[in-house]
């Protein structure tokens, strides 16, 4: 059987199988399927740089860092393997745009703006994978 076909067969059903379910399906944001899930050291660019270690489990999490697991709707702008662009609104928790640029599987670059708790904030973050999650 032509993998290929497969491959489209599968992310069809799974899709279908999602909206049966009422849930929107996942896009497949190319850039985060180029990084690897675990231990990422977030190093904030700038005056009074912060260095913060974030367990990912999900690589998504690397996309709305000032409104953490909050039910955002997304929309893609960009997506290519090295660079994904997405814009979010979480409702009363605010909203973002975040810019994320791979440059191997364990470094990534990503700037993010918006709005969280009422108030704007910018940053440029150098992501750097650095292990397992302990």
């Amino acid at each position: 059987m032509n993998s290929m076909w497969l491959r489209a067969f599968t992310t069809g059903a799974a899709m279908m199988m999602a909206a049966m379910a009422g849930a929107e399906p996942t896009p497949p944001m190319k850039a985060l399927h180029q990084l690897e899930p675990g231990q990422w050291e977030l190093r904030e660019r700038g005056a009074g740089s912060e260095v913060r270690r974030l367990c990912v489990s999900d690589l998504e999490q690397l996309l709305q860092f000032r409104h953490g697991r909050a039910s955002c709707k997304r929309f893609i702008v960009t997506d290519t393997p090295r660079e994904l662009v997405v814009t979010y609104d979480c409702g009363v928790s605010g909203s973002g745009r975040t810019a994320l640029r791979t440059e191997t599987s364990r470094l990534a670059q990503i700037q993010a703006q918006g709005i969280a708790d009422g108030a704007p904030f910018e940053m440029a973050v150098e992501a750097r994978r650095v292990g397992i999650c302990r």
